[in-house]
Parts: structure tokens; sequence; C-alpha cells
């Protein structure tokens, strides 16, 4: 199957390299941003790879009022603004609502669409609407082939520019299991897919302040098994000081061990690509 390549900046998303999404899961303070930034700069050239930044402006699905959901619309997006101007980097934040879409498209290339919300019609529409790339992240309620669904809805808004993003399954009891028969059927699609690394091991219900609140070590079994089962992307939620955090703290990986955690993902990719050719 020939996949289409989706353009986000100078990287081509669903073309033989593989390209990395990355950043604080929630905008913090200016200085937080900067840092991550400035490391994943280095990261990039060091490495060679593509990297898109993202954080989120607004967490609006926190187990509690009284955690942090970050700075909000003008503030987070202003942020993002000089993180682009700074180092250059495409970005990607997510919206929660339609009327948040106009706003962030003035500063990002790639709204971003929440899991649990995939599959809200107004959403998808005024967020294809925009002309940006938009990046679904797959729900964790729905069967990875019942995607085509969210990704026809912005193909009939008038925008086939289209990321899907993996992250896991509800089961049980605050489990999320990553089922690698998803790349396949989202791979299937026929759009660049995306393995959403770090939210995959995120303990649901125990707060992610809590080192109970996410299970790190599997981070590089997962990320090997996803990248190898042929995925164009990887998303890895990143921070100076993830035990410091102010979301997902359990489960961001620190920015500064990002470039080893990299070397063998790069690795198996190019083993896959060479592989599938």
């Amino acid at each position: 199957m020939t996949k289409k390549i989706v353009k986000v900046g100078d990287i081509p998303c669903g073309a033989d390299e593989l390209f990395l999404i990355s950043g604080p899961c929630v905008i913090e303070d200016e200085l937080t941003m900067m840092k991550t930034a400035e490391k994943l700069r280095e990261v990039s050239e060091r490495m060679k790879i593509k990297i898109i930044y993202k954080s989120s402006f607004q967490k609006d699905n926190r187990s509690s009022l009284s955690y942090y959901d970050g700075p909000g619309l003008a503030k987070g997006t202003a942020i993002l603004a000089k993180v682009k101007e700074q180092f250059g980097f495409p970005l990607l934040t997510d919206i929660h609502y339609p009327d948040q879409a106009a706003a962030a498209a003035e500063v990002v290339d790639v709204i971003q669409i929440p899991a649990y919300l995939c599959m809200q019609s107004d959403l998808l529409k005024a967020s294809a609407k925009m002309g940006k790339v938009v990046n679904i992240k797959h729900g964790q309620f729905l069967a990875p082939d019942n995607m085509k669904h969210p990704l026809q809805k912005c193909i009939d808004s008038g925008n086939d520019q289209v990321i899907l993003t993996e992250r896991g399954y509800t089961f049980g009891y605050n489990d999320l299991i990553v089922d690698p028969r998803s790349f396949y059927h989202l791979n299937n699609l026929g759009y660049p897919v995306v393995f959403d690394i770090t939210h995959c091991v995120r303990k649901y219900g125990i707060p992610s302040s809590d080192v109970k609140g996410g299970a790190r070590e599997f981070l590089p079994v997962l990320s090997r098994a996803g990248v190898a089962s042929g995925v164009d992307g990887v998303f890895i939620e990143t921070h100076p000081e993830p035990a410091k955090a102010l979301c997902d703290a359990a489960s961001q990986l620190c920015v500064y061990d990002l470039e080893e955690f990299l070397k063998p993902l790069i690795d198996i990719h190019n083993l896959e690509v060479s592989f599938r050719k």
C-alpha cells in the first residue's frame, strides 16, 4: 500500500524517515519550555531526527480540579510561539472545544484531537477546516480499524492532512494495553501512524505525581515493539525534571535521557524500512 505523505513544516510524515513528537505534557513556565526545546534541538541535530515540539495549553481531563490544567489558550500559545521563533520547531498542541481551533491554528502546525474526543464530529470539523495537519489520537475505547470514521470526518470536511496516533487500549482497571495488531490496522488506513509511547505507561486513576502513576520500566520494550511494527513516528513526552512535572510526572521521559533512548529505535526503524523494501 502506498501511504499518504503528510508534510509538517519540512517533515515528510509517512516517508521512510522516523520522526519524533516531543515536549512537556503541559505548558509550564517559559524557562521549562525553553530548556526542553534547547535539548530537543541538540538531539535533533546530533541524531539527524526531525522533531515536532508538543505541549498542551490545557489539560481538560485531569482527575481532580485541584490539579494543574495548563496556562490557558492565550498564554499557552504565546509561549509556544516563542519556542517556534527561537528554535524553529513545527508545533503541535491539542484542543478540546471547537471554538479553540482558530486561535490554536494561528500558532501551531498540527492540531491534535485528544483520544477521549476522537469521535466528536464538531471538534474534528472545526480542526479540519483550519487547513492545518490534524493528529487524531486513537480512543482507548475504539477498535483500531474504526479510526477510519474520524479520519473520514476530516476528509469530508475538506482536509486529508491527517496523522493517526496509537496510545493503547483501556483494559481491566486503570491499565492501558498496546496491541501490535493496532499498528497493522492503522497502517492499512494509508496515513502516517505515530506511537505515543509515554502515555501508554500511565496508570489511570493514580495521580501522575505518584511514582505508581506510571510504569517507565516498560518504555524500552514497548517503544521497540511499536517501531518494529512499522510506525512512522514516535511520540515521547519529555521534561528536564520529570519528577517535578506538573502533569504526567510518572510517565514523561527525562529530556536528557532522550538521545540514548532513541538510538535503538532509529536502528530498528531503519531495519524495518529496509526489510519492507
